[in-house]
């Protein structure tokens, strides 16, 4: 389901920063310009989880959902990046929209960064990280010249 085709270039996406424990959610504009921290999701189970991206997705009118592959410093996909991948295919299915993988290296980094910078007790830093490395993600894709390309390969 990344066919980068069925993507409208406008309308609302969300960005799931994938987790065993916790999906960190972020939402961009409507124009696909600006990505802003939504929430921390603690998965509970699959009924509950798709009624939570269901919810989501209808919420905020999604058209997409950008969905973060951690992938290995080398570019090549492992264990986590195949969880994510059918994570990312089951929530496609679940809200009935498509779903692109985007590159997720250094997200969690700079979110912390972001996180220290604005000054945020630990304690917040902690609660907040998941949704702002989503939002740092998905602003990435948001930015990117070429949203077709696969994740974690580097242009040369």
């Amino acid at each position: 389901m990344s066919d980068l085709l069925t993507l409208p270039t406008r309308g609302t996406l969300l960005g799931l920063d994938y987790g065993t424990k916790r999906i960190g959610v972020a939402v961009s504009t409507p124009e696909q310009t600006i990505a802003s921290p939504l929430e921390n999701y603690t998965r509970r189970n699959e009924p509950e989880d798709a009624a939570f991206l269901k919810r989501l997705a209808t919420e905020y009118q999604a058209v997409g959902l950008i969905v973060g592959l951690p992938v290995h410093m080398s570019g090549d996909e492992g264990t986590k990046a195949k969880e994510a991948r059918a994570f990312g295919e089951w929530a496609g299915q679940v809200c009935g929209l498509p779903v692109v993988y985007w590159d997720e290296r250094y997200s969690s980094a700079m979110a912390e960064l972001y996180l220290q910078q604005a000054e945020v007790s630990p304690k917040k830093r902690k609660q907040r990280l998941d949704k702002v490395a989503a939002q740092v993600m998905l602003q990435a894709f948001l930015e990117s010249d070429d949203r077709g390309r696969a994740p974690g390969r580097w242009p040369n």
